[in-house]
C-alpha cells in the first residue's frame, strides 16, 4: 500500500469525503503530518469513521472562517478602510494628466511627467497602460495615441 502525503486536506466536507473516496478506491494511506492526530491512515475499513469525523469538522469551520472574515471586512468598511491595492493615482495626478491629454500630449509622455506621490513606488512613473486606464475612466484616451 502506498504512503501519499497530502497537505491541505480539502476546503470543505464534500471535498474530503470525495478524496477519502478516491484514496479508498486506489488504496493509498493517507499521512497526517502534524497535529495531534499525526501517523498513516487507511480510509478504508475502521479508519472510514476517523475520515466521516474530518468531513463534519471541516465543513462548519470552513463556513465559520468565511463568516468571520466577511464580518471583518464589513466592520473595515465601516472605518473607512477598504480591501485592494492602494490607488496609484491621486486627484491631483489626474487632473494633471486630462489636462495634458486635452492639449493633445501623447500618453506615453503624459506617463514620464507624472510621477507617484506615495507607496513601494513613490518616486517612479506610472506605466503607460495605468495613465490609459485614468484617462480611461473619462472616455479621454484611446490606445495607440
Amino acid at each position: 500500500m502506498d504512503s501519499w502525503p497530502v497537505s491541505p486536506v480539502s476546503r470543505s466536507g464534500p471535498e474530503l469525503l470525495a478524496i477519502a473516496e478516491k484514496l479508498r478506491h486506489h488504496d493509498i494511506e493517507l499521512e497526517l503530518l502534524s497535529g495531534p492526530l499525526q501517523g498513516i491512515y487507511n480510509p478504508s475499513g475502521h479508519r472510514a469513521a476517523l475520515f466521516a469525523f474530518f468531513a463534519g469538522i471541516a465543513e462548519p469551520e470552513r463556513e465559520y472562517i468565511r463568516e468571520k472574515s466577511l464580518e471583518g471586512q464589513a466592520a473595515a468598511r465601516k472605518r473607512g478602510r477598504h480591501g485592494g491595492r492602494p490607488k496609484l493615482f491621486d486627484d491631483d495626478m489626474t487632473a494633471y494628466a486630462r489636462s495634458l491629454r486635452e492639449r493633445g500630449v501623447a500618453v506615453p509622455e503624459i506617463a514620464r511627467k507624472l510621477v507617484i506621490p506615495t507607496g513601494k513606488n513613490m518616486g517612479r512613473h506610472p506605466s503607460v497602460a495605468s495613465v490609459y486606464r485614468v484617462l480611461a475612466d473619462d472616455g479621454g484616451a484611446q490606445p495607440g495615441s
